[in-house]
């Protein structure tokens, strides 16, 4: 008996260690370019002038609010320092509005390029040498914090996004601070990989990247912890998630449901 027991303990803890681990990048990063990033706050300044609410803005872009796609867009412009998010809310920084403006496009570009903390350290690093060759650029992109997953998703984000802000003027072997533009006093000092935290995921950050668009989208309607969130809208969110899990998710065998019932009581 104390075998058998033995036995499976040993084989639990096998399990445990055969299990495959998440990893969550730790610097922040966007997975769309600067161009996206762009999209968004021109699509904010057409039609609404400063801010307007993320349905509108999607009506604004031609995509549905609750799609991946919409969400990643949104997450990347925040990230580039284009819009802020608020619960229901777009609005654009001032660097989105600079960014937008003709005749200050140029340097906003360069500014939202080196907003984003991945970025910045990057030219910080090579500022004035060769970049390493794709393998080794991504190893040391891996090492400032980006998922082993992610590595290469990341490096050609950071490649177009370069190219968009003018950083491969003299070559894509180089990134180079465009001709007659300067760092921002606010960047000028050491480059800091901004961590991510739990309560980020699906709030902008790199936007629970790692995570599948449905549950991305699930995690922005959560309210900022703290604030008053009715028990109907509690009863709707988990809803929401169980139909969403009966999506992505299979039953057990010999279980047709797909969706959880959930009741409110009546108080």
């Amino acid at each position: 008996m104390a075998g058998e027991e033995l036995a499976a303990s040993a084989a639990s803890e096998k399990a445990g260690a055969d299990a495959p681990k998440y990893e969550r990048s730790t610097i922040e990063f966007p997975y769309g370019d600067l161009s996206d990033a762009i999209e968004v706050a021109v699509a904010i300044h057409k039609n609404a002038g400063i801010s307007c609410s993320t349905d509108q803005l999607a009506a604004y872009m031609n995509q549905a609010a609750t799609s991946g796609a919409f969400r990643l867009k949104v997450g990347t412009a925040r990230i580039f320092g284009l819009v802020e998010t608020t619960r229901g809310s777009v609005a654009l920084t001032d660097l989105g509005r600079r960014i937008v403006d003709p005749a200050q496009e140029r340097k906003a570009k360069n500014d939202a390029f080196l907003a984003v903390p991945l970025y910045k350290a990057i030219f910080e690093k090579y500022k004035g040498h060769l970049l390493p060759p794709t393998a080794a650029l991504k190893r040391e992109i891996g090492k400032l914090g980006v998922s082993s997953k992610q590595t290469d998703r990341a490096r050609q984000a950071l490649e177009r996004s370069a190219d968009q802000a003018g950083f491969f003027a003299h070559g894509k072997d180089k990134l180079v601070m465009p001709s007659g533009l300067t760092q921002p006093e606010s960047q000028k000092s050491a480059p800091e990989t901004k961590k991510i935290e739990d309560r980020d995921i699906g709030r902008g950050g790199n936007d629970g990247g790692d995570l599948p668009p449905f549950i991305q989208g699930l995690l922005s309607k959560l309210p900022n912890e703290g604030e008053v969130w009715p028990i109907a809208d509690r009863a709707n969110w988990l809803r929401t998630a169980s139909n969403i899990f009966g999506l992505m998710y299979k039953a057990e065998e010999g279980n047709a449901m797909s969706s959880i019932n959930i009741e409110v009581a009546k108080l």
